[in-house]
This record gives structure tokens, C-alpha cells and sequence, in this order.
């Protein structure tokens, strides 16, 4: 595809950190699963769309989940943050085997393993044609990788956060306990807060709003990445341009 045929021309995806273990509530990384994924964002770089990533580390180790038993929740969020640091070192060892450069930058400092974060060295290897990734989240304990999506998506002017995740997209109520749950094409920020419709954290989405930043939710399944950056419509959009 051409350049101009384009929806966005940088985008921030989010990755959960279950979607490298290749199913839900699994844990470690399945090489299958992250060669897939490499594969996928390999094909979604050959549009011309500039990457950037933020992966979480659900598939290693959660902070909430270790503050919920007993752990001080500083220091669990501290131990989920090197989580995401070892996840987005094997994507980036698998995104550079299918051909597309690669850096790492962390908002805690590894300097052995991966690029300290600094937003003007993040934009440049963007336009470079780099993917980057950033892990560690927001560098800070009780603010999820959702958060640090947002946050990086505006520091880097991204044009829209996409979150691909393992449903179809954004519910008017949760699918798993209501049958007759609507999938919802559209959706604006304040419904989306007011409803607690809880796929995205809600600090993430109400940054977005305030910087009128689109965001799309829908299934991490093969090409689904690549249609939304082109312009097909999949999932739930939210926005305020309803």
C-alpha cells in the first residue's frame, strides 16, 4: 500500500503482556506467539506506518496481583515494570529476525540492555523507520502500561493508540457475564468513564480525551493491526467525533 492511503501515520499499540504467552492468563513467552506477532508488526512497518509499542508483563509477573497478597504495591509495581523489560527485549529480538530495526527504551534506567527514554531520541528513530518499544511503563508505581500508552502516545504526537487485546472490542456491558452484551462501534470518552467499561484503565482514557486522542480496542488476531492502521473499521473507536 501506498504511504498516503494512510489512516494514521504514527501510531502507539498496546500490547498485553498474555498476548506473548498465546493464551489468556498464561504465563512466560511463547515463541510462536512472538514470532506471530513479530510477523504481524513486520507487515503493518511495510505500510509506512511509524511504530511504537508499549507491551505490558501480565505474562511474568503483575503488580496488582502482588499487592492484592500481600506484597507493598510500590514494590510489586516496581517488580511488574522489569517485567515489561524482558518482554519487550524478546519482542525486539523477534521483530529484528523478521528484518525490522528495533530499539528498546525504558523509563527506568538499564543501561546494559535497552536505551534510557528520552522523548526527542524516541521521535527520531521513529521517523528513522525504527520500531521502538517502550517498557517499564511509566517509570512511576500505580499507573498501568494503559496509562503509560497514553502517555507516550502523546509525547511522541502519535496520530492514534490502539489497543489490541483479546476481545472484539468495547462492550456496553462484560460479554463473559451478559449474553446479550451490545459490542459497541463507537463509543465517546465521557460514556466510556461514566460506564466504567473497564477494557482500557480509566486514567488512560480520560489523558486521551483531554488531548483528543483516538483510540481503538479490538482483537489481537492476524492482519487486525494492519486493517485499522488503513482505515477499516474494526472494534470500537473512542472519541468524541461520534
Amino acid at each position: 500500500m501506498e504511504e498516503q492511503t494512510l489512516r494514521y501515520k504514527r501510531v502507539v499499540i498496546k500490547l498485553s503482556g498474555e498476548a506473548l504467552s498465546g493464551k489468556e492468563g498464561g504465563s512466560g513467552i511463547d515463541t510462536a506467539m512472538l514470532r506471530a506477532t513479530a510477523e504481524e508488526l513486520r507487515d503493518v512497518h511495510a505500510t509506512g506506518v511509524q511504530i511504537a509499542l508499549v507491551v505490558g508483563g501480565g505474562n511474568i509477573f503483575r503488580g496488582l496481583r502482588g499487592a492484592s497478597e500481600g506484597m507493598d504495591r510500590a514494590q510489586s509495581d516496581y517488580m511488574g515494570m522489569l517485567a515489561t523489560v524482558i518482554n519487550a527485549l524478546a519482542l525486539q529480538d523477534a521483530l529484528e529476525r523478521v528484518g525490522v530495526p528495533t530499539r528498546v527504551m525504558t523509563a527506568i534506567s538499564i543501561q546494559q540492555v535497552a536505551e534510557p527514554y528520552i522523548r526527542r531520541r524516541a521521535m527520531r528513530h521513529l521517523e528513522r523507520g525504527h520500531a521502538v518499544i517502550f517498557a517499564a511503563g511509566t517509570g512511576n508505581p500505580f499507573f498501568s502500561t494503559d496509562t503509560a500508552a497514553a502517555l507516550r502516545a502523546m509525547e511522541v504526537r502519535a496520530d492514534g493508540l490502539l489497543k489490541a487485546t483479546k476481545v472484539d472490542g468495547v462492550y456496553d456491558r462484560d460479554p463473559v457475564r451478559h449474553a446479550g452484551a451490545t459490542l459497541l462501534e463507537r463509543v465517546s470518552y465521557d460514556r466510556f468513564l461514566a460506564d466504567h467499561l473497564a477494557v482500557m484503565d480509566s486514567t488512560a482514557v480520560a489523558l486521551c480525551r483531554d488531548h483528543g486522542l483516538r483510540i481503538h480496542v479490538f482483537r489481537m488476531s492476524p492482519g487486525n493491526i494492519r486493517r485499522v492502521c488503513l482505515g477499516e473499521h474494526l472494534g470500537t473507536t473512542v472519541s468524541d467525533d461520534m
